[in-house]
């Protein structure tokens, strides 16, 4: 069962990221903010629900929260200064745009960088662990996922509704046949020694 809150005397945001190792699209990022008796007999983290069920779960995420806010970072942002602190910029991106100021975050994974001063823990499986970053993780990629879908038809070529620019062997195939789009991240490996296909 997920827990409610990390700590009680603090209005508290969990946050979490989604699309950290994809090949193309930005990494979206989202921060919500729960109310401190919030419950959910299914809510979890997002790779451990279904497609129709995270949508459902969106809906109500954002109708029953204090605050939540989602944003993102491109391809080319990546490029420039690395996926890993993409992530956190988004991270803090989505924190600044939420409504209600945050006096604690928590954050899903092992690393972050300090936003605003406003203390924070990382909690490895935070997703699994506490509700906030769960709903986080269900609006990172939903969100993400929508924007992979409109952007798949344009160049349906690398599958993107499929594999949401994830590298699967169709979508690395295609990058090495048909190159790069404007949504690639160039930084990251197409080619997997471990592929014999190539």
């Amino acid at each position: 069962m997920l827990l409610s809150r990390y700590q009680h005397s603090l209005i508290e945001a969990g946050c979490d990221e989604a699309g950290r190792g994809c090949l193309a699209g930005p990494v979206f990022a989202a921060a919500v903010i729960l109310p401190n008796d919030f419950t959910h007999p299914i809510l979890n983290d997002s790779k451990q629900i279904t497609e129709k069920l995270r949508y459902q779960l969106r809906d109500e995420i954002e109708l029953k929260a204090v605050a939540f806010a989602v944003a993102r970072v491109d391809n080319n942002e990546i490029d420039k200064i690395n996926i890993l602190n993409a992530s956190f910029l988004a991270m803090h991106r989505a924190i600044h745009q939420l409504t209600t100021i945050p006096e604690f975050i928590i954050v899903d994974g092992n690393r972050f960088n300090k936003y605003n001063n406003i203390p924070h823990k990382c909690i490895v499986k935070g997703d699994s662990k506490f509700f906030s970053i769960a709903a986080a993780s269900i609006l990172a990629k939903t969100y993400r996922d929508d924007y992979m879908n409109t952007i798949a038809l344009e160049y349906p070529e690398y599958d993107w509704l499929s594999n949401k620019g994830y590298p699967t062997i169709k979508h690395r195939q295609a990058v090495i046949k048909l190159g790069h789009t404007p949504y690639h991240r160039l930084t990251f490996r197409v080619k997997d020694t471990q592929l014999k296909i190539f």
